[in-house]
């Protein structure tokens, strides 16, 4: 798992790896600010005559504004993920799977329709995450780290299994190696925690879940990768 994720880390400077790079930060760049912006739209939509409240919105506004776009980053990166995912797989399996067969491209739409089904999924748990989150500070922000790590890791490998297997065969092996993936999920949440690196998930998430994907058998169905360190 933590070999998967410094593979990726390694492999941004990979010219292959420039194309999907630029329209990842650039995509989501674009999806904070506008969670960043619905975040101010929502606190000055709250906002009440007169009174101590409606002095403390104003001071804090920015601030709730900025972790309501931190804590919904994730579900909405992933349709950035979908549309992102074969470009950086095929970048990843070039340079360290070279004999894996074909995989299935899938068309753009395909690809957005997938993104957003599982952002939908990942931003319903998310949302049922962050009212513990500012309720509980510390042990809150644990419990959401948790929940957006098991939610991120089931959706990326997703992504990453469906481009060798079916949805059903995808499913199964998420469920084989859930725990591996879980593992996996949590530097993704983690990241998304910390401004400017958390732009980077989008493409970091699939390269190390496609790593994952290879070497837990997803690529060849019913084969792992000999003497793979996860």
């Amino acid at each position: 798992m933590i070999t998967a994720w410094f593979l990726a880390i390694e492999q941004l400077t990979d010219k292959r790896m420039r194309r999907p790079l630029l329209l990842g930060l650039a995509a989501a760049a674009l999806i904070f600010a506008l969670l960043f912006g619905a975040g101010l739209w929502l606190i000055a939509g709250a906002a009440v005559d007169g009174g101590w409240l409606e002095r403390l919105l104003e001071a804090l506004g920015g601030i709730a504004a900025f972790a309501f776009a931190v804590l919904l980053f994730g579900p909405a990166t992933l349709i950035v993920a979908g549309l992102l995912l074969d470009g950086v797989a095929d970048a990843v399996e070039a340079r360290h799977y070279p004999t894996l067969p074909p995989a299935r491209h899938s068309g753009v739409g395909e690809q957005l329709r997938a993104g957003l089904g599982l952002a939908g999924r990942v931003l319903l748990l998310t949302l049922c995450a962050v009212p513990i989150a500012v309720l509980l500070p510390g042990v809150g922000w644990l419990i959401w780290l948790a929940v957006s790590a098991y939610a991120l890791s089931r959706e990326y490998g997703e992504l990453a299994a469906l481009r060798r297997l079916d949805l059903a065969d995808a499913r199964a092996w998420r469920r084989r190696n859930r725990l591996t993936l879980f593992l996996a999920g949590l530097p993704a949440a983690a990241l998304m925690l910390v401004p400017i690196a958390n732009l980077l998930v989008p493409v970091l998430g699939a390269a190390a879940f496609t790593h994952l994907a290879a070497r837990l058998g997803a690529a060849s169905p019913g084969v792992a990768s000999p003497g793979a360190r996860i």
